[in-house]
């Protein structure tokens, strides 16, 4: 009769623990949350709809953090939000692709987007090392220029481990030139004697946002807006087996340095999620008032957990990395601008 009572026991303490842990969190979570709603509100303001929520987002943090402070009861709850809540919305953001996106591009387009990808990642890093940019960081302006904006960074850091604060710099970097991208590529494809669909192409390939592309591409019509949008879609896509071989090549090094830690790659299973939201989303129709409700909770998610990350960035700390790092932020935007239209170009 003893064994049933300790189970009992043993699961009530689990379950104590579990309410424990989510009540220590809570206050964080609905600070982060309300940043995130304040930055869906200052959207509103004419002249911020070009801004993500998730940039505002770990702006207002950031402000928050430095100005105001965070304070102690919150810091479970936004190490939650920058890690689990972060996670969920990456698997998520598979619900908004598909196969049959990827059929649509091409295999020359397809082609493009890799190599461009593959090409600026490289670029990047390289150049990151002739700067003197700490690894870290090099490689998140990396990923956030070659994929997918902010949201490739805060995936790309689940295996870097970078501090919070080389994080916010390369969100800063990626808002800051893939603006500029979307103010500038839409004044460009007369005198550059682009088609609206190498026009869309170009944009999809080489803009950081999401939204950027959309906003960007739109300007030169329909045909380029929609398939900048598919092409950008595609390029997401190629973001888990990035970061998946970016942890395979960081186990590697460490395995050189005679590292005690375990030479096995760290394995982001988020992404297999992301990969498996995909494959669920290409083999079932999803209605597209559930599927535009997904991808509004997808983005809310992932600026709570950016608002998050503002509330652990410390501004002394950022401006302590120099600008070299911005630097390496514009040489990177510049080389995919025109690495992308020269292969489009190239290959007419």
């Amino acid at each position: 009769m003893t064994r049933p009572a300790t189970s009992l026991v043993s699961n009530d303490d689990i379950v104590t623990a579990y309410a424990r842990r989510a009540v220590a969190a809570l206050p964080g979570v609905l600070m982060a949350s309300t940043i995130a709603a304040s930055a869906y509100g200052l959207r509103q303001v004419p002249g911020m709809t070009a801004f993500s929520p998730l940039i505002l987002a770990i702006l207002i943090g950031a402000a928050f953090h430095n100005f105001v402070g965070t304070p102690a009861i919150a810091k479970p709850g936004v190490a939650f939000s920058m890690r689990r809540l972060l996670r969920f919305g990456i698997i998520l953001l598979g619900f908004q692709l598909t196969t049959d996106q990827i059929v649509e591009v091409g295999h020359r387009g397809l082609i493009i987007i890799a190599v461009t990808l593959a090409s600026t990642f490289v670029f990047t890093t390289w150049m990151g090392r002739l700067l003197g940019v700490e690894h870290k960081l090099a490689q998140l302006i990396a990923a956030g220029t070659s994929i997918c904006g902010a949201s490739a960074v805060i995936a790309t850091n689940t295996v870097t481990n970078a501090h919070d604060e080389d994080v916010a710099y390369a969100v800063a970097c990626v808002t800051i030139f893939g603006s500029v991208a979307m103010f500038a590529y839409p004044l460009l494809p007369a005198l550059l004697h682009l088609a609206p669909h190498d026009y869309g192409l170009w944009t999809g390939a080489s803009i950081h946002e999401i939204a950027q592309v959309v906003a960007a591409a739109f300007q030169y019509g329909k045909t380029a807006g929609e398939f900048g949008t598919i092409a950008k879609l595609s390029r997401v896509m190629l973001l888990a087996p990035v970061v998946i071989l970016l942890g395979w090549l960081a186990s590697r090094r460490s395995a050189a340095r005679g590292s005690t830690r375990s030479a096995r790659p760290p394995m982001p299973w988020f992404l297999l999620g992301f990969v498996a939201a995909i494959g669920l989303n290409s083999l079932i129709t999803i209605p597209a008032a559930e599927k535009a409700e997904i991808a509004a909770f997808t983005t809310f998610l992932l600026s709570v957990a950016l608002a998050a990350m503002g509330l652990e960035t410390d501004i002394r700390k950022l401006t302590a990395r120099g600008l070299r790092p911005a630097l390496l932020g514009a040489l990177a935007f510049l080389f995919i601008a025109g690495f992308s239209l020269a292969l489009i170009k190239l290959w007419g």
